[in-house]
């Protein structure tokens, strides 16, 4: 049993748009997420092949329908997770016609609206870092999505996949420049923790095209750059020109459908549980009074407080998976998290714990008869 979706509105923080920066440590890369909280309508811009977990997670909690996986563009640093998040949710997946990757079932053109419920995303398209580059610019003007054409205080190299300086310097100016100066702008990369800044602090600050810099300055600086290609390319391009797709995909051997929760424990729901309850062990990590009250337990279950977890591991029968509980599912993670630092490697978290268990209609056993709502002690 799915849990009902929490009010987006109250995630949003009382706006009518729901907005999350998420961030890759390995590559520097920023994903983002916008919903539309009237509708739960959202999209997903430049996410990232090894977060697809984390990001489809919060997706799943915050309830969202996902529209579309937008990529600004082929990156040369990391696989995108467009295709993933089709497979997972049906979402469009977005890249620029010019990228001329396979898989794309939303090709973008310049002047092209990507619609999420009652808001909107315009394309402008950016080239010069790749010929293939788009902007994503909402609706209101508040905020643009510039991958990696422009940076905080510097923009994307220009010196492979037909990269250009000139061209660069002209989408910079010509698609973001133009915007309003209270514009927000989010990049598609920041090494040293800058996650935002505003069309005005760029055309004032950036030390490549900022200022009284022209055209000769920047293209001066950018052919001069001497950087080193990006050590993930040979991996990061043909994937990217495959949308993210796996070359090959072999089957994985799991034991059970795990779900991620988005602080990243694997969990398994009641539904699942109650059909295969004879081919796991239930590891209940409640007090022993909570295991004997009125709260009953489930049948089979083994109890290990979880302040005795540590010392009392060996208890745990070996050669099944394991699935741990609690009241809620709270005590219960950090079980999980416990087991898996020591070496489990089949073990999960019960979404909701016994609450969920007993709000699924299953059975528990009592050592204390159940207190009735309507005969308090």
């Amino acid at each position: 049993m799915a849990a009902a979706p929490i009010s987006l509105a109250a995630a949003a923080g009382g706006q009518p748009l729901l907005f999350r920066q998420l961030f890759d440590a390995a590559t520097g890369t920023f994903t983002y997420l916008l919903a539309d909280v009237a509708s739960r309508q959202g999209v997903l811009i430049d996410a990232v092949f090894e977060q697809h977990d984390r990001d489809l997670a919060l997706i799943r909690e915050l309830g969202i329908e996902l529209v579309a996986c937008l990529d600004t563009h082929a990156h040369a640093d990391h696989v995108t997770g467009s295709w993933l998040m089709h497979q997972a949710t049906g979402s469009a997946i977005g890249l620029a016609t010019a990228a001329r990757a396979d898989n794309v079932t939303l090709p973008l053109e310049h002047g092209d609206r990507v619609r999420f419920g009652a808001r909107s995303l315009e394309v402008r398209s950016t080239p010069g870092h790749t010929d293939g580059c788009v902007s994503f610019v909402l609706d209101d003007h508040g905020m643009a999505f510039t991958g990696d054409a422009l940076l905080v205080r510097g923009c994307g190299r220009c010196d492979f996949q037909q990269g250009n300086a000139q061209t660069l310097y002209r989408s910079i100016t010509g698609q973001l420049f133009s915007l309003p100066e209270h514009c927000l702008l989010y990049p598609g990369h920041d090494y040293t923790g800058r996650g935002v800044t505003s069309v005005a602090e760029e055309k004032a600050f950036n030390a490549r095209l900022g200022g009284t810099a022209n055209e000769r300055d920047f293209v001066g600086y950018m052919d001069n750059l001497k950087l080193p290609h990006p050590h993930k390319i040979a991996e990061a391009l043909p994937g990217n020109l495959r949308s993210g797709k796996p070359r090959e995909q072999a089957p994985v051997q799991a034991w059970a459908p795990l779900g991620r929760s988005f602080a990243g424990l694997p969990e398994l729901n009641p539904d699942w549980l109650a059909e295969h309850q004879g081919e796991i062990t239930l590891l209940d990590v409640r007090s022993l009074e909570e295991f004997d009250g009125p709260d009953g337990h489930i049948a089979g279950s083994v109890l290990i407080p979880l302040p005795e977890l540590e010392s009392r591991a060996s208890a745990i029968p070996d050669g099944r998976p394991l699935v741990v509980l609690c009241h809620s599912g709270s005590r219960s993670a950090l079980a999980t998290q416990q087991l898996l630092k020591a070496g489990r490697t089949r073990v999960a978290n019960l979404r909701g714990g016994i609450s969920g268990w007993r709000a699924a209609g299953y059975p528990l056993q009592y050592t204390t008869p159940p207190l009735h709502p309507c005969c308090p002690p």
